[in-house]
This record gives structure tokens, C-alpha cells and sequence, in this order.
């Protein structure tokens, strides 16, 4: 079983929690499915129709990278902070939606990260990626290279969301 993580842009929390049961993601304008059939033979009254085709968000695949831990260890080691600190600083409210006991989350991702996202150079990245490869969270297995690819592709993400005075969430599916 893997884990499928998008990331995305979106103007407030109710938003991205709003993309939780969308087919495809935030970035698809497929409308979430239509509630189950209730009643004497399952019969429902149809649904309302939409007034609004749902907002589509700019994202970047995620590659299996994990919100919480993994994106904590980035931001201590790309901030200089403790792991521990970073943890503990965490809203409540991180989890913006939950669905199937957490087979399906939106997370937000911490503005402390984006920030530095936004504000780190390439070279920065490139060396973050050294260190942030070798936590366990990669089981040995980060490649150094490929997660710089991946902090420069999400750090313009973070550049637009800042430009826009938006938040980086991340959906999740297991």
C-alpha cells in the first residue's frame, strides 16, 4: 500500500478541505461523487445541481512525501531548528479534513516552512537535500538529487502561495 500525496495552493482552509473527496485531487475539476442512494429502494432525490464547476489548484506531485514527519525534518534541518521543537510547534488544526479514519487527510503544511521554502536559494535546497535524504523517514533510500528536483519544484509553489497570500496544503490518499 503506498501513499499518494499532492500538493496544492488554495485561498483558505475551508477550500482545500473542500478538494477531500474530489476524484484526482485539487488539481482535477472532477466534482466529488454524489452522495450513496437512501430510502425505500434505494432511491434518493437527485442531487441539487452544481452552480460552480470546483476551483482546480495549482499543484506538484508529491512523490510519497509524507506532510507531518517528513516535511518537520525539512523544516528543522532548512531552518536550523530542532525536530522536536518543530513537532511541538504544530497547530491543532494541521489536519484541515479527515476522511475514512485517515485514509484521506488535507494538511495543511506550516507557514514557518513555507516561508523558508519561499525564501531558500537553490544552492540552499541542494544542500538541504543532503541531510534531509539520510532521516530515517527515507529508509536509506533518498536520493539526494532527486529531492532537490523535487524542494525547487516546491518552493516556487511556495513562492506562488506567498505571492498570493495563500497556504501550501497537501492531499493525502492511502
Amino acid at each position: 500500500m503506498g501513499l499518494l500525496t499532492v500538493y496544492f495552493i488554495a485561498p483558505s482552509d475551508a477550500d482545500a478541505a473542500a478538494t477531500i473527496d474530489r476524484p484526482g485531487g485539487p488539481g482535477s475539476d472532477a466534482p466529488a461523487p454524489p452522495a450513496p442512494r437512501r430510502g425505500l429502494f434505494r432511491r434518493s432525490t437527485p442531487p441539487a445541481e452544481v452552480a460552480n464547476a470546483p476551483a482546480v489548484y495549482p499543484t506538484v506531485n508529491g512523490g510519497g512525501i509524507e506532510p507531518v514527519v517528513q516535511l518537520a525534518q525539512l523544516e528543522a534541518i532548512l531552518t536550523g531548528r530542532d525536530f522536536d521543537q518543530v513537532i511541538a510547534e504544530l497547530p491543532e488544526d494541521v489536519v484541515v479534513a479527515d476522511r475514512a479514519g485517515g485514509q484521506r487527510l488535507v494538511v495543511k503544511v506550516s507557514a514557518a516552512l513555507t516561508a523558508a521554502l519561499a525564501a531558500a536559494s537553490d544552492a540552499d535546497l541542494a544542500t538541504v537535500a543532503v541531510p534531509w535524504s539520510e532521516t530515517e523517514e527515507f529508509w536509506g533510500m533518498g536520493d539526494p538529487e532527486v529531492l532537490t528536483g523535487w524542494l525547487r519544484v516546491i518552493a516556487d509553489h511556495s513562492r506562488e502561495a506567498a505571492e498570493k497570500q495563500q497556504a501550501v496544503y497537501c492531499w493525502v490518499a492511502v
